[in-house]
């Protein structure tokens, strides 16, 4: 599924906004906010995924869906309403902001202090925050309209901190945390990287030992093809110890060459035949990476 239409179901009816108001006035969101860093969320999903892997978004101009405005999330659209939005729109998926709603701590980390200063005895006048921490509050499903089926539902709290300025926090703060949201609500659906520590040894003792270096300096450049050359030379080396070391550091050159069958491989013969004690640990690491795989 490539093709997407994502619409705003965060908003209530003009209404139906006399108690939006009220909310608004008890969490320090300024009434109407919402509406525009709603609209920023789901800019910052249009920013975050059109064009990317081969996906297409489109954002109705005419299309507003009506949902609670406020924090408590609206039941699933009818199948009916969902497949005409995709039909209308040449879409395969429907993807609805269906609840949207921001606040900050300022009132209540002002009211903490003053409660804290009363009950100190403290008769200072009571500090204002330097900083506000902004949040939102957003729930997404993506409906499937050939299937009948929610593909996705997914609710996150997201969370930017701001410099007062002159007491207040700037313009910018809500529009770019919702935005901010959007991102990191669509990085979900996007392959991404992250970081593994893999132990090898440096050194080896014996007639050998600037051998095993010479390996371990071919690593350090990245030249693994020219590491595992080296350290296949020590695997028949007299000294069980060394033999160990080699093939351990051989199955972590493996892996880094992207070949876990071959890194599995010779973690289990540094332990299996030389009983080198990490070579059991990264057997282990390496076979739930294989089934991951798989």
């Amino acid at each position: 599924m490539k093709n997407i239409v994502v619409v705003n179901r965060s908003l209530t009816k003009e209404e139906d906004k006399k108690g939006k108001i009220i909310e608004s006035i008890a969490t320090s969101e300024i009434a109407g906010s919402d509406k525009l860093a709603s609209d920023e969320c789901i800019k910052g999903v249009y920013d975050g995924l059109n064009g990317i892997n081969g996906f297409s978004i489109k954002i109705p101009k005419q299309l507003r869906l009506y949902g609670t405005g406020t924090r408590e999330t609206p039941n699933v659209l009818d199948w009916e309403t969902v497949k005409k939005i995709c039909d209308s729109t040449g879409t395969d998926a429907l993807l609805v902001l269906e609840m949207f709603d921001s606040n900050t701590d300022l009132l209540l980390a002002t009211a903490t202090e003053q409660v804290s200063a009363i009950l100190s005895g403290e008769v200072n006048k009571p500090k204002i925050p330097g900083q506000v921490k902004m949040n939102v509050k957003s729930y997404w499903r993506m409906y499937n309209p050939e299937t009948k089926t929610i593909i996705d539902q997914y609710q996150h709290t997201h969370y930017l901190t701001f410099n007062l300025v002159g007491g207040v926090p700037p313009l910018e703060a809500l529009p770019e945390t919702a935005y901010d949201a959007g991102q990191v609500y669509v990085a979900r659906f996007l392959p991404s990287y992250y970081t593994v520590k893999r132990d090898l040894y440096k050194k080896a003792k014996g007639k050998k030992k600037q051998e095993f270096k010479r390996g371990y300096r071919r690593a350090e450049v990245a030249n693994w093809d020219g590491a595992i050359e080296v350290w296949s030379n020590l695997v028949e080396d007299t000294k069980q110890k060394t033999a160990g070391r080699a093939c351990l550091n051989i199955a972590v050159g493996y892996e880094v060459l992207g070949n876990t069958e071959k890194a599995l491989e010779w973690a289990k013969r540094s332990y299996e035949d030389y009983d080198d004690k990490l070579g059991r640990q990264y057997a282990k690491i390496l076979l739930r990476r294989r089934d991951i795989e798989r």
